[in-house]
């Protein structure tokens, strides 16, 4: 018999205070040890998706189901040592070292009322390091770059140890260099670790080539959701980004996304 979804969301439905619905029936699964891109344009729900599915948020209606049980069921202790969210910016504005930074990561291990130990430290030093950030250890974080402070957030989320890493636009400050080596350290995680991924990008060519599955939302409904050469389409995508213009062709394994003048 095939296995529960790690997670699954089920007819999602979410609206802020005052305004129109910005989630409307959405459902979907993430299988273990997977990467899966949402895709949409600017204000298609995928930040409140993504805050959804880690427990920021509390649906209007629907469910979302973590290991077969109630996201709103779990304690947040427990649901922090499941899940771990980065979001699309963040504000630090204490002096600590990048290595404390990644260290808070570690808390919802830590025993009550105790203290992070060598193998807490152990961990947030590996996690550096898995996020290609080792060398950011000592420095302070209000010093660093806007990518650079980016670095050391993965890093604290990889201190967590989640199953499930949720990414708003993690990559979004990053060069060109430093994306390629965040995508390369999700994907080894992903393989070595059986870690699950779902990330909001822009980036379609990305999607292509290193994603198991897209979602693709438009207006806060669900757009389309599959493998990426079912996605990577372009009359698909002409509709989810409401643009005519927008071309793909597939050149090998890779597939090449643009907008025709």
């Amino acid at each position: 018999m095939p296995s529960n979804p790690l997670m699954e969301a089920r007819h999602l439905e979410f609206s802020y205070p005052g305004g129109a619905r910005a989630i409307r029936d959405v459902g979907l699964s993430i299988e273990s040890g997977t990467l899966t891109a949402v895709i949409g344009s600017n204000g298609s729900g995928k930040s409140t998706l993504i805050r959804l599915l880690a427990g920021l948020l509390r649906p209007t209606a629907g469910e979302i189901l973590l290991d077969g049980v109630a996201l709103d069921s779990w304690q947040p202790r427990l649901r922090a040592r499941e899940i771990a969210y980065m979001p699309q910016a963040t504000m630090t504005v204490f002096p600590f070292r990048a290595i404390d930074v990644v260290m808070s990561g570690r808390t919802p291990h830590a025993p009550r009322f105790g203290f992070e130990n060598d193998r807490d430290l152990a961990i947030a030093t590996e996690s550096l390091e898995a996020a290609g950030a080792s060398h950011l250890a000592e420095r302070c974080v209000t010093a660093l770059s806007g990518g650079e402070k980016q670095m050391v957030i993965l890093a604290r989320a990889l201190a967590q140890q989640p199953r499930l890493l949720l990414l708003d636009e993690p990559a979004a400050a990053l060069d060109l260099k430093h994306r390629a080596e965040l995508m390369r350290t999700l994907a080894r995680l992903r393989d070595t670790r059986g870690l699950s991924v779902v990330m909001i990008t822009h980036d379609l060519q990305l999607t292509g080539s290193l994603f198991d599955r897209i979602v693709a939302l438009r207006c806060g409904e669900l757009a389309a959701q599959g493998r990426p050469e079912e996605i990577l389409q372009s009359a698909l995508l002409a509709n989810i980004y409401d643009d005519p213009k927008v071309r793909t062709q597939r050149i090998g394994d890779q597939t090449m996304v643009w907008i025709d003048k």
